[in-house]
């Protein structure tokens, strides 16, 4: 009889801690609502770029302080990650560019990704789509995508989402930047647009040496004007590297895919990683990858959507060369034949790329 008194005893206590863990989340009071926490959002300012085109605006998620904070917040917490070891910023460092250097990334499981990260500077300009394969249509749905991802941060939304409801600070930041009434509210949408926000801040190019000649600030060195005028075809004289053609102006970038004779492959079947064919299905577009901004481009080595070049002498090399034969690869990819001192010339101007000016917003920086 002790025996089934001491059973019951632990079954109640066992049932009583179940119970506890099966409640909603509690604020101080012992309650979801947030009712009492005041909802005033204020809009976030940027000064964009003037010779940048205003970027289109987001009806459905437009950008607040209270919203970039937040985004500023997921975007540095390793709270989005199975093992709480690894945030986007494992991946998207600030200080390089919000690149991380390396070929492929390792995930909270220590396998590495199969593609380069590539930088999240200017984001807010692209337009169609993201990723190297244009995946995801929106930056909302890009934020969605690594939490998942089993070789990113491994996890899954319900649990993100139930964290960040039980999470002391949380709370109160979603109810100032989107007005939920209850933690129950916290959502993986939100997150995303929050994420998004802190995203669309991030922006560059305004004052690389480029834009400064441009606006008759500064002048070229004679290796970076020649390198320029290379660059985008503007000397009779000089043979057209045929850059400007994917990585055009303002943002150096045509928002494009294309491929680059990265790879040989004699048939669409042969290419090892199909880009954006994967997506489209369609036949002519495998092989194909998204051209990245040249913005900050000397900072975020290794290069290409593998890093298989590891400096701008090897990138400027791979199209002196023409690249590698396959079905669909880009006409304009063929053997330049420019000399050494028109290769350094070259890297000289992509080098006037560089701006980061935008390390000086102290919004964009870790806040842990």
């Amino acid at each position: 009889m002790d025996s089934v008194r001491q059973y019951l005893v632990i079954f109640s206590i066992l049932f009583t801690i179940a119970s506890s863990c099966n409640q909603e989340p509690s604020d101080q009071k012992g309650e979801t609502d947030l009712t009492n926490i005041a909802y005033s959002p204020s809009e976030y300012k940027i000064d964009y770029p003037s010779d940048f085109p205003k970027p289109a605006t987001i009806p459905d998620n437009p950008l607040s302080a209270e919203g970039v904070q937040l985004g500023r917040h997921l975007f540095y917490d390793p709270i989005l990650s199975s093992d709480s070891s690894l945030s986007c910023a494992s991946c998207h460092n600030p200080r390089t560019a919000f690149t991380d250097n390396v070929a492929f990334s390792k995930g909270v499981t220590g396998e590495l990704g199969s593609r380069s990260s590539m930088s999240v500077l200017n984001a807010v300009y692209a337009s169609k789509g993201y990723f190297w394969d244009g995946r995801a249509p929106t930056l909302e749905d890009q934020a969605l995508q690594p939490v998942e991802n089993p070789v990113e941060l491994h996890e899954q939304w319900p649990n993100v989402e139930e964290k960040l409801r039980r999470h002391p600070l949380y709370p109160a930041m979603f109810r100032k930047a989107f007005g939920i009434q209850s933690r129950k509210e916290i959502s993986k949408e939100l997150a995303a647009k929050a994420i998004s926000q802190f995203e669309r801040i991030l922006v560059t190019g305004q004052n690389s040496i480029f834009f400064k000649q441009k606006r008759g600030e500064i002048f070229f060195s004679d290796d970076e004007q020649t390198g320029h005028d290379m660059f985008f075809d503007l000397d009779p004289l000089l043979q057209d590297a045929e850059c400007n053609h994917c990585h055009a102006v303002p943002f150096f970038t045509a928002n494009d895919f294309f491929n680059n004779g990265l790879d040989s492959a004699a048939s669409y079947s042969e290419f090892k990683d199909p880009g954006r064919g994967k997506i489209t299905g369609v036949s002519a577009d495998t092989g194909k990858f998204k051209a990245p901004t040249l913005f900050n481009i000397a900072l975020t080595a290794p290069y290409m959507k593998d890093g298989r070049f590891k400096t701008l002498e090897e990138v400027v090399e791979h199209y002196n060369s023409g690249g590698h034969g396959s079905p669909n690869k880009n006409p304009l990819i063929y053997p330049l034949r420019l000399s050494n001192k028109q290769k350094k010339q070259l890297i000289s101007f992509l080098k006037t790329l560089t701006d980061t000016t935008y390390l000086q917003n102290p919004d964009i920086f870790s806040p842990f």
